[in-house]
């Protein structure tokens, strides 16, 4: 059973920027493909980047912006997020898939979830 802890999240200004970190364990981290998604109030759970032994893969939104990445000995996968607007204030969720070549962007494809991590970007 693997276990994903987020964290990083807070409160900062619009074009500020955040790392998020997801720490896994009970795992072999380099067998999961790894995804992070976002959830705003009252709307559904989106995607936003993934990463995979196929590379990097990211939602249009963030693309440009949004970085994903891992370290592999240290099991743990970073999002970082330049040019925040307000808009991409979520709670965001870290995910892994034991499809470790995937680069999903759909929800259903990932077995693990952590917590969350909320994100406020005030204009």
């Amino acid at each position: 059973q693997v276990q994903l802890v987020e964290s990083g999240g807070g409160l900062v200004q619009a074009g500020g920027s955040l790392r998020l970190s997801c720490a896994a364990s009970g795992g072999t981290f380099s067998r999961y493909a790894m995804g992070w998604f976002r959830q705003a109030p009252g709307k559904e759970r989106d995607f936003v980047a993934a990463i995979s032994w196929s590379g990097g893969y990211y939602a249009d939104s963030v693309k440009g912006r949004f970085t994903i990445s891992r370290d592999i000995a240290k099991n743990t996968v970073y999002l970082q997020m330049d040019s925040l607007k307000p808009e991409d204030t979520a709670v965001y969720y870290c995910a892994a898939s034991v499809l470790a070549w995937s680069l999903s962007d759909a929800a259903l494809k990932y077995n693990y979830w952590g917590q969350g991590t909320q994100v406020t970007v005030s204009s």
